[in-house]
């Protein structure tokens, strides 16, 4: 691709993100949210391959659907209250109609079946930002009508999307899909507990953006896209494939990693709310993820399991690693023993 045009493209979704994340007005919010869907469509298709087109043209169409349901829903909250502002949504119908629009954006349960297909077309650099930097938008529209959403319904949401995530996830072998059910996972934990504490969604999506980041830059680096291709990168390198076996484990949510942290307080907060069956459920849940993680982190370490792929071994290069991997995969290992002041400082 031109450099030119990314530049445009990259400024594009920075200025559609501070727009939606910054904006009092529902047209803002919604003009903040188009920019960003036209600015990564030709991210996404930018390959020119059939995958990628269809991944384009479906990302599109639910994009414009759910686009179409934000300004439904404001329509409505004004024609029935007189206000344009986000936080004064306080319109039942309205409020329905938000939560079905955002979920649909963001992937949630039962809006989830563009996801894994769209990440599957796009590249790994153009699956991390569509994995992050999209999800913050509708992530701050959550946040900002936190308020006025329907507990229940967003606690039925985040439960299936945990179960979904985890199970579908269980028979994949294209680490893209892999990491997109794992993502619908990870937004059941963050949507179970906005209505409660906003604060710790927020906690939740930068932990699940850092880790993210890390794997997909890991993954990329190691240029593997396939369980089969994973398995035989480790003698490139052992370094960087170790890391990738630890970052995956905390993405995972085992404890002594930082990804329990957010789950740690999420579980937390919901036995204080009087919701320990749903936290319960929960944690049942992510042991699903943990299979395909786990199944993850053995293929990228030197067990090389019995297989029948026709790759050849990769030979060993003493190519230095970015120092942004590096960087990431330490702090999505090792920031648990400073979670005391991280929620203070959200």
């Amino acid at each position: 691709m031109n450099p030119q045009a990314k530049l445009v493209f990259t400024i594009s979704l920075l200025l559609g993100t501070t727009l939606t994340i910054t904006s009092n007005h529902w047209v803002t919010a919604w003009a903040g949210l188009e920019i960003n869907t036209l600015a990564v469509l030709p991210l996404i298709s930018k390959s020119h391959h059939p995958r990628a087109i269809e991944a384009a043209t479906k990302y599109f169409l639910t994009q414009a659907a759910a686009s179409a349901l934000v300004l439904f829903s404001s329509m409505t909250n004004a024609w029935h209250t007189g206000q344009w502002d986000i936080t004064q949504l306080t319109y039942p119908t309205s409020c329905l109609v938000l939560t079905s629009a955002i979920a649909m954006k963001l992937g949630l349960v039962p809006f989830h079946f563009w996801f894994p297909e769209v990440l599957q077309g796009s590249s790994l650099t153009t699956g991390l930002l569509l994995s992050t930097i999209m999800k913050l938008p509708p992530i701050a529209l959550f946040l900002m009508t936190s308020h006025a959403l329907n507990p229940t319904l967003l606690t039925c949401m985040a439960i299936l999307s945990a179960a979904l995530g985890g199970w579908m996830g269980l028979n994949q072998t294209q680490i893209r899909k892999i990491l997109a059910f794992s993502s619908i996972s990870h937004l059941g934990w963050m949507t179970i507990i906005i209505s409660y504490n906003p604060k710790l969604t927020l906690l939740g999506f930068y932990m699940y953006v850092l880790m993210t980041a890390a794997v997909f830059l890991t993954l990329n680096s190691i240029k593997a896209s396939k369980l089969s291709t994973l398995m035989t990168t480790w003698t490139k390198t052992p370094s960087l494939s170790a890391m990738l076996l630890l970052t995956l484990l905390s993405l995972a949510g085992l404890p002594p990693l930082t990804g329990f942290l957010p789950k740690w307080l999420i579980i937390q907060e919901l036995t204080k709310q009087n919701m320990a069956p749903a936290a319960v459920a929960l944690s049942l849940l992510s042991l699903l993820g943990l299979f395909f993680y786990l199944r993850l982190a053995y293929c990228a370490t030197i067990t090389l399991p019995p297989h029948t792929t026709n790759h050849m071994k990769q030979w060993y290069t003493n190519k230095p690693t970015n120092a942004l991997i590096a960087v990431l995969t330490t702090t999505s290992i090792a920031l648990l023993p400073i979670s005391p002041m991280i929620p203070a400082m959200v």
